[in-house]
């Protein structure tokens, strides 16, 4: 058993060690390059990087040598589009935390939650939470309620996450909810996704219209009252409405 550890963790090392040298490579390396760079038998290295071709992490060009693959390329264009699209909505988020005193962010479309990807905090201390990193469920929250109403994500399979005492759990009633946030333009939650948060957040759309992203604006409910959630859901469309995005930067993930 030991023995097969080994070679097990030895294979992974090999098979790391010719993936990074395929993508920092400047000129695309040969099969017999990469062998003897790593004083490795042609029939190893080969089955190695067979093993990361089928996997699409290299991938060969017509002369046979190596070059990373659609899924390391893929991965790099989603996070450059998703860089172009922080920086163009930058200036959004901080005229909205200037203007509304509160946290503003952008978040786009992550494996089964809320990808947030910039954020610029308000004027006060209390409520200022780093939300950059961290996981947040679709159903519950308003940058995901929006992704939810314009199809940009669909309902997660099963039962709803039941986050506090107010979160949806059922999707009739989201269905109901999502139908609300198409009808007026923004999506909001009170005491949803965290007791005592209150948050509103509008579309972010490409030049063909479709839904790549959202904007909120987030605070505690001391600050943020029921009759002040319409004027926010407003500013957020009107500011993101004056920031254009460039042509064909589409940002989109699963």
């Amino acid at each position: 058993m030991a023995k097969s550890e080994i070679t097990g963790t030895q294979a992974i090392d090999r098979a790391s060690a010719l993936l990074i040298h395929v993508i920092e490579a400047v000129n695309p390396p040969l099969l017999s390059q990469l062998a003897l760079s790593y004083e490795l038998p042609k029939s190893t290295t080969s089955r190695l990087l067979g093993a990361l071709e089928k996997q699409g992490l290299i991938q060969r060009d017509r002369a046979g040598a190596y070059l990373p693959g659609n899924v390391l390329t893929r991965f790099a264009r989603q996070r450059n589009h998703e860089l172009d699209l922080a920086t163009k909505m930058r200036p959004v988020l901080e005229t909205l935390a200037e203007k509304s005193g509160e946290t503003a962010n952008l978040a786009i479309a992550g494996n089964g939650y809320v990808e947030m990807i910039d954020q610029v905090d308000g004027r006060y201390l209390l409520g200022a939470t780093n939300w950059v990193g961290t996981q947040v469920p679709y159903h519950c929250s308003a940058l995901g309620k929006v992704m939810l109403a314009y199809g940009t994500v669909k309902i997660p399979i099963g039962r709803l996450e039941k986050r506090t005492p107010r979160s949806i759990i059922t999707r009739p009633t989201l269905l109901v909810e999502l139908e609300q946030v198409r009808r007026q333009g923004y999506a909001t939650i009170k005491d949803e996704l965290e007791e005592g948060l209150v948050a509103v957040a509008a579309p972010v759309r490409d030049a063909d219209g479709n839904v790549i992203a959202a904007i909120s604006v987030s605070g505690p409910t001391p600050r943020i009252a029921d009759k002040q959630l319409a004027s926010l859901g407003e500013l957020i469309i009107s500011e993101i409405s004056n920031q254009h995005l460039p042509e064909n930067k589409k940002v989109g993930a699963a």
